[in-house]
């Protein structure tokens, strides 16, 4: 525990990042803190690129080491490039925190929208992505710390409460889902806050270290004979004779198929997936070791945790230090390596965890997310013949971990490739550019409202 605007080895405290007094010269590590134990490849040496693969996948995030090793296991060779770092972008700097894939909708609206039988599919389809995330690191021996710690969402005011507990009756008759509601009077055996109105806990949903998966993900590609490249930007796919040649940086690749993978950093490369994805930043922080006493009563089940705000907050213990890490929408004013970028973060904790004014943040971070405009996944194949799996919208480590292997199988034409997502319109955002600079001013409308409750 750390004195007023000291903190540990020179970090701010939690306190003084939130009023804005973490000047300049306050020592914060601006990368993930999941990079400790899993940091990513220097990529110095870079071994020539394959002038031919069966398959090229743009994006080296959890979508296409999942579809690259679903290909490998078929005996079908798959060339992962990425433009930077492999696992550079969001799939080494979410939070970590694995859902059955339904954040988005309440049961009932999601039937409104999509109909009765489709939405069933859809949530089903859900739980079987949570299952496939678990049976491949275990199949695979990925050493990443999962584990199905359950998650507990908290109600920010009494009607969420009641909202929440209906639409959990409704996701059990509907998916089989299992939870349990914990009201405000009991909710000290999940949290240790009492700014919550109870909760609800789903108790099958999981967690694991990102950094971790995605180096074991990797590492499994390359055993198997894949390649995985990084400083390999795409800038160009031409359709040629029996397939494609995917013009990089360094060098051509010919391939019978090409996989977009990019998610929240999908760019200019195919024109028709920009417009259908906006990348909205989400920023974290990590604090300090913290006393085993204060960390057990704040997270006393030591679960993963997450509220009702329209701007939603998310947050969990470390799985190998008693550190808490804080998530939600990144800071849009300040760049991504001041302070100022994340002091609503340390705002909205000790708002949540008093107790944590005092203590140090050593890491804060970023990373994008892509949003899709009618806010489910999407995976499919363009007019032009290029599979593309993303628009993961927050909740992306089962999603792409699933979606990569289903686009996989898809573009080796095995009937298992099949989902309840395969033909959903993709829609594009109206006005993309418009969209994409309203961002930052609908996430301040919307912590407005969640401010004065209406």
């Amino acid at each position: 525990m750390s004195k007023r605007g000291e903190g540990t080895a020179g970090h701010p405290t939690a306190k003084d990042l939130a009023q804005g007094r973490a000047g300049t010269s306050a020592r914060i590590n601006f990368q993930p803190y999941w990079w400790e134990t899993a940091p990513r490849e220097q990529g110095v040496d870079l071994p020539p690129l394959p002038v031919k693969s069966d398959v090229v996948i743009v994006g080296s995030g959890f979508t296409g080491l999942s579809a690259a090793l679903t290909l490998q296991n078929k005996g079908v060779n798959a060339v992962v490039i990425d433009s930077g770092v492999p696992g550079f972008g969001a799939s080494t700097r979410n939070g970590g925190q694995i859902g059955s894939g339904n954040q988005k909708f309440r049961v009932k609206r999601l039937i409104e929208i999509r109909g009765k039988e489709k939405a069933t599919a859809m949530l089903r389809e859900g739980t079987q992505m949570l299952d496939y995330i678990e049976h491949l690191i275990v199949s695979e021996g990925i050493g990443c710390h999962f584990r199905r710690c359950g998650r507990f969402r908290a109600a920010i005011r009494p009607e969420h409460y009641e909202a929440m507990a209906r639409d959990m009756e409704d996701l059990k008759a509907v998916a089989g889902v299992e939870s349990f509601m914990v009201s405000r009077a009991e909710q000290a055996s999940e949290i240790g806050s009492d700014v919550f109105f109870g909760g609800s806990v789903l108790p099958h949903d999981a967690s694991l270290q990102p950094a971790m998966y995605h180096s074991g993900l990797m590492a499994r590609v390359r055993a198997k004979g894949g390649t995985v490249a990084g400083n390999a930007a795409a800038v160009a796919i031409d359709k040629d004779t029996g397939g494609f040649r995917v013009k990089t940086s360094r060098g051509v690749i010919a391939a019978r198929n090409v996989i977009i993978a990019t998610n929240g950093y999908t760019g200019d490369l195919v024109p028709a997936l920009k417009r259908r994805i906006v990348p909205i930043e989400s920023g974290l922080i990590a604090t300090e070791p913290l006393p085993q006493q204060l960390y057990d009563r704040l997270l006393p089940k030591d679960r993963v945790y997450g509220n009702t705000n329209r701007v939603f907050y998310y947050f969990r213990g470390a799985p190998d230090e008693r550190r808490i890490i804080w998530g939600g929408r990144a800071g849009r004013i300040a760049p991504n390596t001041s302070p100022n970028a994340f002091r609503h973060l340390a705002f909205d904790m000790i708002g949540v965890f008093p107790e944590l004014a005092n203590v140090a943040v050593t890491h804060a971070w970023d990373g994008k997310i892509g949003y899709t405009f009618d806010e489910v996944p999407h995976l499919g194949c363009t007019a032009a013949g290029v599979h593309h799996a993303l628009g993961y919208c927050g909740t992306g480590v089962s999603r792409a971990t699933y979606f990569g292997h289903k686009i996989a199988l898809q573009v080796l034409g095995d009937p298992e490739g099949r989902t309840a997502f395969d033909d959903l319109v993709f829609p594009a955002f109206p006005a993309h550019p418009i969209a994409e600079r309203a961002v930052p001013v609908v996430e301040t409308w919307y912590r407005i409202r969640d401010a004065v409750k209406f």
